[in-house]
């Protein structure tokens, strides 16, 4: 019987937990499996495929698709299918052919191990036990997910990864200013959702010069092995669509949205989250959609899930915006002028909970604050918590959970927290000082000239941009991209930097020790483009011996990635690194406080973006801001505008593209005039402040209020700290490592170095053979201090596959042991025996969260008496000794019958502890779920955010764990049989 026919019935080694398979298809090359209790298919290979057929014995008793039951008592074989015989629970004699077996059942591999002579060591069936305890109380643990990940326990960004990875598909925008951990959060939701089987296949879609620094932090922060994937590889894989490569693919967007064959790859792939990295340069307009935009809509139209990420939404204007918003949720966002509209009901929302805020508890004669609230709520169960909130007769107690409750309501009910999450610097705190250091230069002679004929003749802007090609105000603010353009002869003529004293004067600063001084220091030089970026690392190399590396985009990834390491590096590294303006976006460059400004970008947005490399959560010193300008030149009044009009330079506020709109071409026209200058000023700092209170008055006021609640992200990370001080993890660590043969030595200060052992396991994450190993430790602040430390959790690819290794499959499922003990005949027979909950279902339901994995413990004596509540685990375990393996073989074969008895018994007494194991499973499961369906029903009535389908989702998911759950059954996991022996036996 094995050979592979269709219809017979498979259970897979290795992933044991899928149910009872049957074979769909056969040939020479593979064999395709379907576990339909999991709706799961594998496709193996026919010579080394993982399989174990389903053959039932006499006395067993097996179920039926249809439901009914039948002890065996024969069967046959008819056309390479087994045919079962015996009688039903009526007593009639019926036929079950093995293809109409149920789904569910279990092939119970412990017992035939057992029985046919097959046993382990020991110390891996207590692993085993142990592993079951462990994995079962972690997978329930509100902190699975996000206790793993190398990361500072900050609120913000646990708020939001707990809140957006516990919903179905969920599709939100990341819009967290600058510095405060974008790429963390989505890492989070991502992992979560992978940990939790919520996902499984994933795309991200970062710029070119950020996919490594993803694929980087993606390993290094989250332990995900990511498939970066270009044109090259593509081509590899020509016969295949590349995008099938991996279940995380990381692409780069300008490569993909170039080649509408990729995407026509992309689009063909079935993926379950979409990760989409500075999504404002999505193009997009009622009258012209870009093509990356009309990619990105095309896929998230089928993938369920999608995380945009943009620190600035609003960037482009509120049209680019709602732009953003409708790829989440076009039904949602069909229409700009209603989006609109909706922003002055935010106002009233926000002043309604400030009103809240300030309302006296207990005291009803407030009627203004009071109507404030009543006014945005009609719901009889917000107006009940107003009504407690201000009743003299509620206690104190009472009294502040309605206010609690009743700001939550508003904030779920009439808020914008749904679909975007945005913190700002202000709400999250903590950051450092900004200080702006101008150095004021007189300008040299060939910038001088043409400042001054710039000045007097109205008509030489107009001939240097034709004769440089430059656009304007490009020509005014960078005069080297003026003086480059202008040179007839480059290769003849004197370079710029040769007489540029803003070069002299970074040079000097970087030998200064002084208060301004950069000696020592790392230092971060932007300039706006490639060339002066180029050009000044040359100058600095050839005029001061300077080594500087540049970083801009004609650089290949690796040469990127290199620069970045060689400023990185605190003891060989370069002091300074010259970016072009792509510099400014997406690297993080917190360790260096020092930001030369060479020249300056014309958007607000290119400056605080700039500011934002260094200026960021996390960074431990004041932000020091230097920026060399030319006495009298239009970069100088340019920075006025943004110091005097915007405060530009201290704390980002959101508002720049706004006021650029407004004012970029007055502001363009007036870099040459101060008197139009001053007044523009002027209006620009009228309509700042007038845009700061709007904000605070409206939904940012309500995005910062409901993108990180207190509570709730105080009670996650007390759940991780929970996990992170679990003193039980090193002590399964050390047995772990002890029973799969790695290595571990202690190097002092809370780090070990593990390393493979002469006889380890294989397949073991970071340990394969013939490699030194890695480093790690349990400490989650010493692995923050040190990149090349692993940290070591419950979550860590190493514990995990040990895990799952353990419970997948047979290691440690059977044992023999002797027990020594003066009170004991010699002689006699115990059976030690683990029953485990066996819940198939979907992965994505994550039913482990309410049942996972329930180990049963039965101890009997040879007599059937139950020793259970008698005899604990660790007091049995500790007085076992082993005994060779032919001698365990023949025990079990002269007890043989025997112990097929206490299998039997053994299996009444754990089926006794089923019902009261469901039942707690469906309380948990109920208790959870049906208060979010009701949160959540009671948000769609008033906010439209809510998706039809994320309801539809809920509901159905409530149905199928509830069938799953109770459908739960108990299989036999491991048994241990005991021998009493005498004392003196060896």
């Amino acid at each position: 019987m094995s050979d592979f026919s269709p219809g017979q019935r498979w259970i897979s080694d290795g992933e044991a937990e899928l149910g009872l398979g049957t074979i769909l298809s056969c040939d020479q090359r593979s064999v395709t499996v379907l576990f339909g209790a999991s709706q799961e298919t594998r496709t193996y290979s026919s010579r080394q495929a993982p399989l174990t057929r389903v053959a039932f014995d006499s006395g067993d008793r097996i179920q039926s698709s249809d439901g009914w039951q039948l002890l065996v008592e024969d069967s046959k074989e008819v056309d390479g299918l087994i045919v079962y015989i015996g009688e039903d629970a009526q007593g009639q004699l019926r036929e079950l052919p093995e293809a109409k077996l149920a789904d569910t059942m279990q092939f119970d591999q412990a017992r035939d191990r057992l029985l046919t002579g097959q046993v382990d060591r020991n110390d891996w069936f207590d692993l085993r036990f142990r592993t079951l305890h462990h994995f079962n109380r972690i997978e329930q643990n509100p902190a699975l997910g996000m206790s793993g990940p190398r990361i500072d326990l900050i609120p913000h960004q646990l708020y939001i990864a707990d809140e957006v990875s516990r919903r179905h598909a969920p599709r939100v925008l990341l819009a967290d200013e600058v510095g405060l951990g974008k790429t963390i959060e989505a890492g989070l939701i991502l992992h979560r959702l992978l940990l939790t089987g919520r996902a499984e296949r994933a795309l991200i879609l970062v710029p070119p010069s950020l996919t490594h620094q993803w694929l980087v932090e993606l390993l290094r922060r989250f332990a995900l092995d990511v498939t970066l994937l270009d044109e090259q590889q593509s081509l590899a894989q020509a016969e295949s669509n590349p995008f099938e490569s991996g279940q995380l693919v990381l692409a780069s967007q300008d490569w993909l949205f170039a080649n509408p064959h990729r995407q026509a790859q992309a689009e063909a792939c079935s993926w379950d989250l979409l990760i989409v990295d500075e999504a404002h340069h999505l193009d997009w307009s009622a009258e012209r959609v870009g093509p990356g935009y009309a990619c990105v809509d095309r896929l998230a139209s089928t993938v369920p899930g999608v995380l945009l990420l943009t620190a600035t939404p609003e960037q482009m204007g509120l049209e680019s915006h709602f732009a953003r918003l409708r790829l989440l949720d076009p039904d949602r966002y069909h229409s700009l002028e209603r989006f609109r509209d909706e922003e002055q009901h935010y106002v009233e929302v926000a002043r309604a909970i400030d009103a809240l805020e300030r309302l006296p508890a207990g005291d009803g004669s407030d009627g203004e604050n009071r109507g404030r609230v009543a006014a945005v709520i009609e719901e009889p169960d917000s107006l009940a918590l107003l009504a407690t909130l201000t009743n003299p007769e509620s206690d104190a107690h009472q009294q502040e959970s309605a206010r609690n409750q009743l700001r939550d309501q508003l904030l779920d009910r009439h808020g914008t927290g749904r679909v975007m999450f945005r913190n700002s610097r202000r709400h999250v705190g903590g950051f450092p000082e900004r200080r702006l250091h101008l150095a004021t230069l007189a300008p040299p002679s060939p910038y001088r000239r043409a400042f001054r004929k710039l000045e007097r003749d109205e008509d030489y802007l107009d001939e240097l941009l034709i004769e440089t090609g430059l656009d304007h105000p490009d020509v005014l603010i960078y005069p080297d991209a003026m003086y480059r353009a202008l040179t007839e002869d480059p290769l003849n003529a004197e370079p710029w930097w040769q007489f540029d004293n803003r070069v002299t004067w970074l040079m000097e600063r970087l030998s200064d020790d002084g208060e301004h001084g950069f000696a020592g220091d790392k230092v971060l030089v932007i300039a706006h483009g490639r060339e002066t970026a180029e050009e000044l690392a040359e100058a600095l190399r050839v005029l001061g011996g300077i080594h500087a590396p540049v970083f801009h985009e004609g650089l290949s990834l690796v040469e990127r990635d290199r620069a970045a390491a060689d400023f990185a590096d605190e003891e060989e590294g370069s002091q300074l690194l010259v970016c072009s303006e792509i510099g400014s976006e997406g690297r993080n460059f917190q360790f260096c406080r020092h930001l030369v400004m060479f020249d300056l970008p014309q958007h607000p947005d290119l400056l605080e973006q700039r500011i934002g490399r260094l200026d960021r959560i996390g960074q431990r010193h004041a932000i020091e801001i230097h920026v060399p300008l030319f006495e009298g030149s239009p970069a100088e009044r340019l920075l006025r505008w943004y110091r005097d009009g915007m405060d530009a330079f201290l704390a980002p506020h959101g508002v720049g593209n706004e006021l650029f709109d407004a004012f970029g071409d007055a502001l363009s026209e007036a870099l040459l005039d101060d008197e139009a200058l001053e007044e523009v000023i002027a209006e620009t700092r009228m309509l700042f402040l007038s845009r700061l209170a709007e904000r605070d008055a409206g939904r940012n006021r309500l995005l910062e209020l409901n993108a990180c609640r207190p509570a709730r992200a105080e009670a996650v990370a007390s759940a991780i700290r929970e996990l992170d001080d679990d003193a039980a993890l090193p002590r399964y660590l050390d047995q772990a490592m002890d029973v799969f043969g790695v290595d571990s030595q202690e190097l002092g200060n809370g780090l070990l170095h593990l390393q493979p052992g002469q006889h380890m396991l294989d397949g073991l994450p970071g340990l394969a053979k013939g490699e030194e190993g890695f480093t790690a430790t349990l400490s989650r602040s010493r692995a923050l201090a040190r990149d090349d430390v692993q940290r070591l959790s419950w979550e860590h690819p190493l514990l995990r596959e040990m895990m799952g290794r353990i419970i997948d499959g047979t290691m440690g499922n059977t044992a023999l042991s002797l027990l020594k003990h003066p009170a004991i005949p010699a002689g006699r027979l115990m059976v030690e025996l683990v029953f485990r909950t066996h819940c198939p279902a979907p992965r994505q339901l994550h039913v482990n969260r309410f049942l996972p994995p329930t180990a049963v413990r039965v101890l009997l004596d040879e007599s059937g008496a139950v020793l259970t509540d008698k005899v604990s685990f660790t007091g049995l375990s500790k007085n076992l000794q082993k005994v060779k393996k032919a001698m365990a073989r023949d025990l079990i074969r002269s007890r043989h019958d025997q112990l097929r008895g206490l299998l039997a018994q053994g299996e009444s007494e754990a089926e006794r502890e089923l019902p009261s194991i469901i039942e707690a499973a469906q309380t948990r499961m109920r208790s959870e779920l049906d208060s979010d369906l009701a949160r959540l029903e009671a948000l769609a009535r008033l906010n439209p955010a809510v998706r039809e389908e994320e309801l539809d989702a809920m509901r159905r998911e409530r149905r199928a764990l509830d069938t799953s759950i109770d459908g739960a059954r108990l299989r036999l996991d491991a048994v241990r049989v005991i021998v009493t022996v005498d004392q003196d036996s060896r």
